[in-house]
């Protein structure tokens, strides 16, 4: 058996879900307009799907990946000389390999944060740049819902950030890599933390829950999307064989299929981390809010984990008072996690722990 046959690496190992599987056979036939053009209709299903969700006056453009779309859907909002706010923890600003800064020229302000999340006191002091030619102008706030830490935004955090935003000139954008996770959390409904909220550029994504390939980039103003094709295009997003990213929208977005699978994941990460908080040499760091779990755990024994059940260390150095030396991992849970996952887990923790 291969370490990639289980484990809580990332919700990006796991597979397609049948059903987005079965939709993407279902348009595997006959010749239809390339690129989404024309009379291409499994592309313009998908954008009214979206509209379901998100409401009319709404822009969709469809993209590869989530890097794409974080750099292409900020970039088409802010110019060379000003500036994108991110947590230090943002995939934009530590997992893109400096795309943000290369594609769009921008420099990102990090703000640093425990838990993940930033709000408008620590926005604040970016402010004295604006109007003084040596500083990059601050001209975007980026925040990740899910975050990286696996904690999330709730309703009134995005507001507060998208009128803070507003009243000073800015955008908002969101970067969605786990957003079906946390409106699942929440319980609520896509629009509410987003087109209601007063977020400006949304990057969407699913395939950490269940999709094959493909992202969007939505903006909830459609003044901001004016030539964004092109920028699409000359960022080499245009995918030729569009329905293919297409058709997998219009499954995950019907039926709740999206909010299906993030339950699952999410369920499985609460009851992985009740199964952690059992074991008194293990410590659980983080709000457990979403699909991730985060555990302070004695290092000898993450090799001999990671042989059956894969997965990430998160800090090599964590702040912990403990006499065996700790490290922090990141615990991922999938919409294909099973609780058969979890007990493998924890009973080969108790063996390892003696």
């Amino acid at each position: 058996m291969r370490i990639t046959d289980k484990g809580f690496a990332s919700d990006n190992w796991s597979g397609v879900c049948p059903e987005i599987m079965e939709a993407l056979n279902e348009v595997n036939t006959g010749h239809v307009f390339a690129y989404g053009e024309g009379d291409e209709e499994v592309s313009k299903v998908a954008v009214n799907k979206f509209k379901e969700h998100f409401g009319d006056d709404i822009a969709v453009f469809f993209v590869y990946n989530g890097t794409a779309a974080n750099v292409l859907g900020t970039g088409h909002l802010i110019n060379p000389y000003q500036a994108i706010i991110a947590a230090h923890t943002a995939h934009m600003n530590e997992d893109e390999c400096g795309a943000p800064e290369k594609f769009t020229g921008s420099k990102i302000l990090e703000i640093h944060t425990k838990n993940g999340k930033i709000n408008t006191e620590q926005i604040k002091p970016f402010l004295g740049n604006i109007g003084f030619q040596h500083h990059s102008q601050p001209k975007l706030i980026s925040i990740s819902q899910v975050t990286e830490l696996g904690t999330i935004y709730t309703t009134s955090e995005i507001k507060a950030l998208s009128e803070f935003a507003h009243d000073n000139n800015m955008y908002l954008h969101m970067d969605g890599a786990r957003i079906s996770n946390a409106v699942a959390a929440l319980n609520t409904d896509f629009r509410s933390i987003t087109t209601d909220a007063g977020v400006d550029v949304l990057s969407f994504g699913g395939t950490k829950n269940g999709m094959m390939f493909g992202e969007a980039v939505v903006f909830f103003n459609k003044d901001l999307a004016v030539d964004f094709e092109y920028a699409r295009k000359q960022g080499m997003q245009l995918h030729s064989k569009m329905r293919f990213i297409a058709a997998q929208f219009t499954r995950y977005l019907s039926n709740d299929l999206w909010r299906s699978n993030a339950d699952i994941a999410n369920k499985m990460a609460k009851a992985l981390a009740l199964e952690i908080s059992k074991i008194p040499e293990m410590q659980v760091s983080q709000d457990v809010d979403a699909n991730g779990v985060f555990v302070l755990m004695p290092e000898y024994i993450i090799p001999l984990l990671q042989k059956d059940y894969f997965f990430h260390i998160w800090n090599e150095n964590p702040t912990v008072d403990s006499e065996v030396p700790m490290k922090e991992v990141r615990l991922m849970c999938s919409w294909d996690t099973t609780r058969d996952d979890i007990a493998g887990f924890i009973d080969l923790v108790g063996e390892l722990l003696g």
